[in-house]
């Protein structure tokens, strides 16, 4: 089984290279509101 893939990176990180995995997100710094795919990486503060 396999799990989630999750991609850190810059705002401009494009997903070229998670586009084959299932369950995948980019984790960008410097934005505020993410969209789609894209998950800002000050969310995951809340969390701790």
């Amino acid at each position: 089984m396999r799990g989630d893939v999750f991609e850190i990176g810059d705002p401009n990180k494009t997903s070229q290279q998670i586009q084959g995995a299932p369950n995948s997100y980019i984790v960008a710094d410097g934005v505020k509101t993410g969209g789609g795919n894209k998950i800002p990486l000050w969310l995951f503060g809340f969390l701790y």
